[in-house]
């Protein structure tokens, strides 16, 4: 396995972004200088995050997101 994470990355299983391998290893997300840790998605070459908007669902049941444009640097959680 890489040091780096994954250019895009996903937690829903039914995206084809999504790495089991990745997420249980652990990714934490820089956006803009700022750590967050509400990022249903992001995508490094493209400068996006998709973070999730309140308790807001759509009709099928999953959260609303939104998408918001800035720089993104994904890296591993350290394994304790």
């Amino acid at each position: 396995m890489t040091d780096t994470p994954p250019d895009r990355l996903a937690l829903d299983p039914r995206s084809p972004y999504y790495d089991a391998e990745a997420l249980n290893r652990g990714v934490g997300v820089r956006f803009n200088g700022e750590e967050r840790d509400n990022v249903e998605e992001y995508s490094v070459s493209e400068g996006w995050i998709r973070v999730q908007v309140g308790r807001s669902r759509d009709r099928r049941g999953n959260p609303m997101t939104i998408k918001i444009k800035g720089v993104v640097e994904p890296y591993y959680l350290a394994q304790g």
